[in-house]
């Protein structure tokens, strides 16, 4: 019986795997958030370990996840003359998307007629992870399936981001760390600083 701290030292090793295959690559279908949880997934379907099994280990990954997020305050902190300068623009800018991505997740919950535990879990998607998973929970959602959507989210905002701001010729370089910011969460905010360069 594979035990699961094994497991976590098993998931280490591949998203070490994975992470070293993108930077080789530099494709984002590649990318450490899809190859992992894709190998993973096989693992377990080949080794016929639960997914409880597996969280046993794994819940120490999610763990740290509250921390990390607090430590987006560094960043902040060292920019906040930045934040200040263009505070109102950066409100407007994440709180229409905030508004835009509750809306369309509804909508796209009601055209695909999905139950209410799955519209739950999918309304939170553009937050990031951890904040997600809690606000799923207190809504009646699954964190766990709010987690693949936030990172479904995050992928595909990275892919297609620098594409539609290059569509609608948006250069300036606050309005598209916000509008990446926004719609793909801590993926997307890498990808804007790689393409502002």
């Amino acid at each position: 019986m594979i035990t699961g701290m094994v497991l976590l030292g098993i998931t280490l090793l591949v998203y070490l795997l994975a992470k070293r295959i993108y930077t080789t690559s530099g494709k984002m279908y590649c990318s450490p958030l899809i190859l992992t949880p894709l190998i993973i997934i096989g693992i377990l379907l080949l080794t016929g370990v639960s997914y409880e099994s597996y969280n046993a280990g794994g819940k120490w990954l999610t763990d740290l996840l509250q921390p990390a997020t607090i430590a987006f305050a560094i960043p902040l902190h060292k920019n906040f003359k930045v934040l200040k300068k263009h505070a109102a623009e950066i409100a407007a800018g994440v709180l229409s998307g905030t508004v835009i991505a509750v809306l369309s997740s509804m909508l796209l919950a009601k055209w695909l007629h999905l139950s209410g535990e799955l519209v739950n879990s999918l309304v939170p998607r553009s937050v990031t992870t951890p904040i997600a998973m809690s606000i799923s929970q207190s809504i009646g959602g699954v964190p766990s399936i709010t987690a693949v959507f936030v990172i479904l989210t995050g992928v595909l905002g990275t892919m297609m981001g620098p594409s539609v701001l290059r569509l609608f010729r948006i250069d300036n370089e606050i309005a598209r760390g916000v509008s990446l910011g926004t719609a793909a969460h801590g993926t997307g905010t890498p990808k804007h600083s790689s393409s502002a360069r």
